[in-house]
């Protein structure tokens, strides 16, 4: 991987490091870069009270992106442009901060879609040594979010598949509105596999896992009209990411041990997040059969497909080291599970359809709610009667003969 780097050589970035850097990543974004990153530079020249350096890091962008980026770093005190020859939103910013010299080290969005009110909010617990690690939330109270509600359900299923299966409590992974110490960049850059949007994610779980102290900005957020991110790979990769962590949690949490009496409530965790995986494939899926099978049709695909799946890999996480159950008994209880996923589902496919047809915002919120409600008649019915051995609580003393075992987490999957 190359780096170019352009800087005006007599602004003050040149003299001594700024308390922040705050790195813009971009993506052939020709069309918006010079009216953001001068509305950024006016922002942070104009009463900010701390010194501020803007970064502007160009992934290999093909339609005149980086010749504007140059331009402005040319013409423009405090701010600098670096151009990488490979794609990925997590490259760009590894890179850019890796070179970094500021105290603290920030990225927001080019679309300046998260208002720049909140910029000191972000920055000062770090300035102050406070916190680790700031992030802006659009989930949180106080959060005034203006976006469309396909994103809104996308969003909040994401946040709270993270909460299930990578146990993450912060509210919000990925608004594009972040800063850490530049010290804390330097101890968990190495530890990041993900190049791309993912990179966001993974930076905050395993921030969380080393130990490090997050804080949360509520912020204000106007969706981009124009955003150029393919939804559908995003979440693809998003899920592939998710499912990379939860499968090898890492050194930090391979090392954690657990108390034995609650191996029990992490098996039903990842049960959930197993449902809650299954849930957020089923509505892609579905969205994208929509337009070219219909709504009931798209529903049955997506139900089936996707329910194949869900009891697969509950099977797998349930029978780990027992006898192969009967197939004609698997092949029954796998319809089962189905057959309450497809009825709830299609039922409420309907009641939306009936008042707006050709509303495919309206049918996901309706199959969302519904897919909801299935998975907790599935849940119920998986606990107790499909692998009601695995999940029950264990006898206190067969817990002491197996605790070696019923702590461990489930590789297979």
């Amino acid at each position: 991987m190359s780096v170019i780097e352009l800087s005006r050589p007599d602004g003050p970035a040149r003299h001594r490091a700024p308390d922040v850097d705050i790195v813009v990543p971009v993506y052939n974004e020709a069309a918006q870069i010079e009216s953001s990153v001068r509305a950024l530079h006016d922002f942070v020249h104009d009463g900010f009270p701390l010194t501020a350096r803007i970064t502007i890091a160009d992934n290999a962008s093909t339609d005149g992106t980086w010749e504007k980026a140059a331009a402005l770093a040319n013409s423009l005190s405090g701010v600098r442009a670096i151009h990488l020859d490979e794609k990925g939103r997590g490259r760009a910013l590894r890179a850019a901060w890796s070179a970094s010299d500021a105290a603290v080290v920030a990225y927001l969005d080019v679309d300046l879609s998260t208002g720049l009110d909140a910029l000191l909010p972000l920055v000062a617990p770090l300035v102050s040594g406070h916190s680790d690690i700031a992030i802006g939330t659009r989930l949180a109270p106080g959060a005034r979010v203006v976006r469309g509600p396909v994103r809104e359900i996308i969003s909040r299923c994401y946040n709270s598949l993270l909460h299930l299966t990578l146990r993450g409590r912060f509210s919000d992974a990925q608004c594009g509105f972040k800063a850490l110490r530049r010290d804390v960049a330097t101890r968990l850059l190495p530890l990041i596999q993900d190049e791309e949007w993912f990179f966001d994610t993974e930076l905050l779980v395993v921030a969380e896992r080393v130990g490090l102290r997050i804080h949360e900005v509520p912020v204000d957020w106007v969706d981009d009209p124009d955003s150029r991110v393919d939804i559908a790979r995003t979440i693809r990769n998003d899920l592939r990411g998710v499912w990379r962590m939860f499968r090898h949690p890492g050194a930090a949490q391979a090392t954690a041990r657990r108390p034995a009496d609650q191996a029990t409530s992490a098996e039903l965790l990842r049960f959930a997040g197993v449902g809650l995986f299954s849930t957020l494939a089923y509505l892609g899926v579905f969205a994208l059969l929509w337009p070219l099978v219909g709504g009931f049709a798209a529903n049955t695909l997506s139900v089936i497909g996707c329910g194949v799946a869900n009891a697969a890999v509950h099977r797998r996480l349930a029978a780990r080291g027992k006898p192969h159950a009967d197939r004609w008994r698997v092949l029954l209880e796998t319809s089962a599970l189905i057959g309450i996923g497809l009825a709830v589902t299609t039922g409420a496919l309907a009641i939306a359809m009936a008042m707006d047809r050709s509303s495919l915002p309206a049918a996901l919120v309706a199959v969302t709610l519904a897919s909801g409600l299935a998975g907790l008649a599935r849940f119920w019915w998986l606990r107790t009667w499909v692998f009601r051995p695995r999940y029950r609580t264990t006898r206190p003393d067969a817990a002491a003969a197996n605790s070696s075992t019923s702590t461990d987490l489930p590789r297979g999957a």
